[in-house]
């Protein structure tokens, strides 16, 4: 098939449109923003969705990722503040906010962010003592963010989080921080048994002057009543109440038989006196009950005194 001039000229023109469309007709997908460059310059950014841009006369600049980004920071070996060497990793997220920063204004900026956050580690762990890093991550974290932060604010760029990960002192260290620790809980657990040593011996110590001022006022006490009890005797002596006497003595026979009776050590008792003695005294002691029951003053109770037979006091041989 033979083609005359001018279908060669439609056919060219139509392949012309087509290349025009494909020049100018920029789909970005979501999550990207491109830049556009005339003639070397840039002139403006490419949000996601579909964006016409002039054939031949524009170009894509540069594709930015906008999406939140993790980087991961190596292991590197710090000096702190008391010469000791630790291993350190950690990891970073950034956000491209503005895209054309990001292009334009540092070149390389994944290897830009790594080593702005490796050396601004080394510098603000660099400045803290082993302890002080072994136990302040947050804060460390949270001093890195803000120191890198402020630095990658000119590349358009949000570092939204700087973690470490690890903090490895060498083995050595390790073992002798096991050992300081040990020796920590060894001197706590040692101070905690003395405060209760001594915690037990102040309680102890109250507990027996607790315990004697209780003997002593019950000795007091038992001072007291015996006194009264000897008043009350000798009230009744001067009166002319000679039974009162009698149960007075025969009180303290009785007691005394008692306690030498029940003497663990005792297998055969001296009586230096004679069996009828202690019955007279008990008999004195049962006169004394029954005037107390029936009454001094009735009349049967004095004719039944005068009948009774006098008391038989103790002997001694």
């Amino acid at each position: 098939m033979d083609f005359s001039g001018f279908d060669i000229a439609i056919l060219v023109l139509v392949a012309l449109v087509v290349l025009v469309l494909f020049k100018g007709i920029r789909t970005i997908p979501q999550g990207f923003n491109y830049t556009v460059e005339r003639f070397g310059r840039y002139t403006k950014t490419l949000s996601p969705g579909l964006n016409l841009i002039v054939p031949f006369v524009d170009r894509v600049g540069a594709k930015m990722n906008m999406m939140e980004q993790v980087l991961d920071v190596p292991t590197q070996e710090i000096i702190t503040r008391d010469n000791a060497i630790v291993a350190v990793d950690g990891i970073a997220f950034y956000q491209v906010l503005n895209a054309a920063q990001a292009a334009y204004q540092v070149a390389g900026l994944e290897n830009a962010i790594l080593n702005l956050t490796m050396t601004n580690i080394r510098t603000v762990m660099g400045s803290m003592d082993l302890d002080e890093l072994l136990s302040n991550r947050d804060a460390i974290n949270e001093r890195l963010l803000r120191v890198v932060d402020e630095a990658a604010h000119p590349w358009g760029i949000k570092i939204t989080r700087v973690e470490i990960k690890d903090i490895n002192p060498p083995a050595n260290l390790v073992e002798s921080m096991g050992r300081q620790m040990m020796a920590e809980r060894n001197k706590r657990a040692q101070i905690l048994a003395a405060e209760g040593l001594k915690q037990s011996q102040i309680l102890e110590a109250e507990g027996r002057k607790e315990a004697a001022f209780r003997d002593a006022e019950a000795r007091e006490r038992s001072a007291e009543a015996e006194a009264r009890a000897t008043q009350v005797v000798s009230d009744a002596i001067a009166k002319g109440d000679v039974q009162a006497l009698n149960y007075f003595v025969a009180q303290k026979y009785t007691e005394a038989l008692g306690k030498i009776g029940m003497a663990g050590n005792s297998k055969i008792v001296l009586m230096p006196f004679e069996a009828s003695s202690l019955i007279g005294s008990l008999g004195g002691i049962g006169e004394i009950a029954k005037e107390i029951f029936k009454g001094d003053g009735s009349a049967a109770g004095t004719q039944r005194q005068a009948a009774r037979p006098p008391v038989v006091r103790p002997s001694e041989t």
